[in-house]
């Protein structure tokens, strides 16, 4: 007998598909145009035990694998943690409008980045490790403090005091950041700068940091699926099926915190992808998170990666914000979907 949770082989090729697909085409184009057979036949022969002659040599072969080839994974890895986790937070808050930084990782962020430059004294560019260290601290500082004051003795409310703890974080760190943003006029342009996200400064360095957060976040997830889609018929269902909700919130959140945090890192703030994603497989899929959220993982990349192209290529030589191309990408986007939802 079929399973209708059970997620269809022809799905997850398509999804492969198109985001292998959508890398290719990111790694392709760009300011210097690269035939599209040479960099597929490079990207081969970067496979172990692949020998393949690909033609690109000299400064075209630099500029696929060395500044292309990383700025595409970090934008695929950044793409996938945060559809994956926007997937996760609507179904453990049981709200289809929350998104990764519901919990005021963003704010932490910001407020992180904030302090390393005002503190310091240097540029975005320069501070580097520094910065993406304070974002991941910031981020993971201001979800704890969200959650200790979001518990709850009365497990009922534990989501909706989350979500209003969440929302005060979040207005105290952005509060924080203002203010040192007002002693600090010169820090202003970086940190702006660094909300409305950046792959410009992309490096197989920054890849190293996310990728293994990033495994574990999305593997983590994923795994959670059967449980999630047992959550949604309710608490109480959940309980007497054996599965205890309040631990499968805890870890599915932490898990998806962990990940946003480090994508946010290394790539600033990028909205709209852990909304619009997870929404418009569900309306392709159904609402099974054990569809979604594999589904997600993979199209997330392959959607971050053709944003990212617009990014550079729209206005080339000069860079558009990655995060003003997802807003106005994905705002009509959702607002197309929540017009099918209601039909």
């Amino acid at each position: 007998m079929r399973n209708p949770a059970r997620l269809p082989v022809a799905w997850l090729l398509a999804a492969i598909a198109f985001t292998l697909v959508a890398a290719t085409v990111a790694v392709t184009f760009g300011p210097a145009s690269v035939p599209a057979s040479q960099v597929a036949r490079a990207l081969l022969d970067l496979l172990p035990g692949v020998d393949v002659d690909h033609g690109l040599h000299g400064p075209l072969a630099a500029v696929v694998t060395e500044v292309r080839l990383p700025r595409v994974v970090l934008a695929g890895l950044v793409g996938s943690v945060l559809a994956t986790a926007g997937g996760a937070y609507q179904a453990t808050f049981g709200n289809p409008l929350a998104d990764p930084y519901l919990l005021g990782v963003a704010a932490g962020a910001g407020l992180g980045v904030t302090i390393a430059l005002t503190g310091t004294g240097e540029a975005l560019g320069r501070a580097g490790i520094t910065s993406t260290i304070a974002a991941f601290i910031g981020a993971l500082v201001a979800v704890t403090l969200a959650y200790l004051l979001g518990r709850d003795a009365d497990r009922a409310r534990t989501t909706a005091s989350l979500i209003l703890a969440g929302v005060a974080v979040a207005a105290l760190f952005s509060a924080l950041q203002a203010f040192l943003l007002q002693r600090d006029d010169e820090a202003v342009r970086d940190v702006y700068g660094w909300l409305l996200g950046r792959f410009n400064v992309a490096g197989w360095s920054q890849v190293r940091l996310l990728a293994p957060i990033a495994i574990v976040s999305i593997g983590a997830i994923v795994g959670a699926g059967r449980r999630l889609d047992v959550l949604a018929l309710g608490d109480d269902e959940a309980a007497a099926l054996g599965i205890d909700p309040v631990r499968v919130r805890r870890w599915v959140i932490l898990a998806a915190t962990l990940g946003t945090a480090a994508a946010v890192a290394v790539s600033g703030l990028i909205g709209f992808v852990g909304i619009i994603v997870p929404h418009a497989l569900r309306l392709l899929t159904g609402p099974s998170y054990r569809r979604i959220l594999p589904l997600s993982a993979i199209c997330g990349a392959g959607f971050l990666c053709l944003a990212d192209l617009v990014a550079r290529s729209a206005l080339a030589p000069a860079e558009i914000p990655i995060g003003v191309v997802t807003a106005l990408v994905g705002a009509p986007s959702f607002l197309l979907i929540l017009r099918t939802r209601a039909r």
